[in-house]
């Protein structure tokens, strides 16, 4: 599965896409995996009240199905103006 981050998620990864392969079933089993890949993505997952999430390009709430996406994209809230 392709993950995408966006801004300071990007930052603290250190890359801004990466290829996993997971049997999470939601965004929230999906962030748990991530997690575990390194100290930075443990640092930028450790408040998930500041980050949203994408799969497939629509925006949805952690208890979301993964299941049968391409692409889970993590990013900040947005602001308009």
């Amino acid at each position: 599965m392709d993950i995408r981050y966006f801004a300071w998620l990007r930052e603290r990864i250190g890359t801004g896409h990466e290829t996993v392969e997971t049997r999470a079933e939601t965004v929230a089993d999906l962030i748990e995996d991530l997690k575990a890949l390194s100290d930075a993505h443990a640092f930028a997952f450790s408040d998930t009240n500041a980050i949203r999430a994408a799969v497939d390009q629509e925006l949805v709430p952690f208890d979301a199905s993964i299941a049968g996406a391409k692409e889970v994209a993590f990013f900040p809230p947005m602001t308009g103006g």
